[in-house]
């Protein structure tokens, strides 16, 4: 099925995949889940990535942009595979908001967010023993591949 899409539908089924992984990250926030420092490195390249996508809807869905698309949906991939390490143990993150908070000068830092650091090797929500970090992963790795399809699509 996937395989009689056009480009441009293509390009804007990874757009509105990265704006539903967006706005999914806001809704959790709205619910009282507040994001740590790496969950607001991942909403980054989500949003690039709608730009992107509206910007190839505009210009006819150019092939250049597609890969930018990709390219965007990559680095919010490795960033949540990247975070699921970091909260699984596996490696070591940021000292600024994982291990304890070494490193971070807690009078310093609270007087200027007005609130308690969120540690981002702390899993504050899960589904099917994954936490936010790795669903956004494995989704993000799931547009990669529709990114690409797009781009070697014909149009």
């Amino acid at each position: 099925m996937i395989q009689s899409l056009d480009r441009r539908t293509l390009i804007g089924l990874a757009t509105l995949g990265s704006m539903a992984l967006l706005g999914g990250a806001f809704f959790f926030q709205f619910l009282g889940y507040a994001p740590c420092k790496m969950c607001l490195w991942q909403r980054w390249p989500h949003a690039a990535a709608i730009v992107i996508g509206g910007a190839a809807m505009v210009l006819g869905g150019e092939r250049l942009l597609a890969l930018l698309g990709g390219g965007a949906a990559l680095i919010t991939g490795g960033i949540g595979a990247y975070h699921t390490g970091v909260e699984r143990g596996w490696w070591e993150g940021p000292t600024s908001c994982s291990g304890g908070g070494n490193g971070l000068d807690m009078g310093n830092l609270l007087s200027t967010t007005g609130g308690d650091v969120v540690m981002c090797d702390q899993v504050t929500w899960q589904f099917l023993s994954l936490s936010m970090a790795s669903w956004n992963a494995l989704a993000s790795f799931a547009l990669v591949a529709l990114w690409i399809f797009a781009a070697t699509r014909k149009s």
